[in-house]
């Protein structure tokens, strides 16, 4: 599948990210994998955190080096969805968020394109020599659970985080390397 390609965010792309935050608002979804795109009350702002975030020397406190990507359609341009890949895990991202969050647009879900993006996640993953992979969902978001499976997540356990239990797989790429690997 090549339907999808990442980019980074930048100007070019603020209409159709201030669209995809809306189309999340309406919808009262988690927007996730989106360096909190949510709660910034403007495309500058959110963009001047995102870019401080990418770099260890300006990672704002409270935050890990991140890079966040678009999702975008090879066919339309459209923004499908948003992933992010932390480069390294704090105590909280190692039990509750991992390496990588992502969202798909409402209006885009139930067509694979998660999968194809966490496998794309993971080719930049290897590119920023991070080996093991943790990737956590919602104990309910079978949706979730699937597209990490799909790409090779081993369930290693599931912990509670407040009313909420959080499952937490592995994807290993180093074993990836060595056997058929379907990236």
């Amino acid at each position: 599948m090549n339907r999808l390609k990442l980019v980074l965010p930048s100007v070019e792309y603020k209409e159709e990210i201030m669209d995809y935050k809306r189309e999340f608002i309406e919808n009262g979804d988690s927007m996730d994998g989106t360096a909190k795109l949510k709660d910034a009350k403007s495309f500058e702002e959110w963009y001047s955190a995102l870019c401080d975030n990418m770099k260890e020397e300006t990672v704002r406190e409270g935050f890990v080096p991140a890079t966040t990507f678009l999702a975008i359609s090879n066919d339309n341009g459209r923004l499908i969805g948003m992933i992010q890949i932390r480069h390294r895990l704090n105590d909280y991202l190692l039990n509750y968020g991992g390496h990588v969050g992502y969202s798909v647009r409402k209006s885009e879900r139930r067509k694979g394109y998660a999968t194809e993006m966490l496998a794309l996640a993971l080719r930049e993953c290897k590119k920023l020599n991070i080996k093991k992979v943790l990737i956590t969902c919602d104990k309910d978001n079978i949706a979730s659970a699937k597209t990490i499976i799909n790409n090779g997540g081993i369930l290693e356990n599931e912990v509670s985080d407040g009313n909420t239990i959080v499952q937490r797989y592995w994807i290993n790429l180093e074993e990836s390397d060595s056997s058929k690997n379907t990236l």
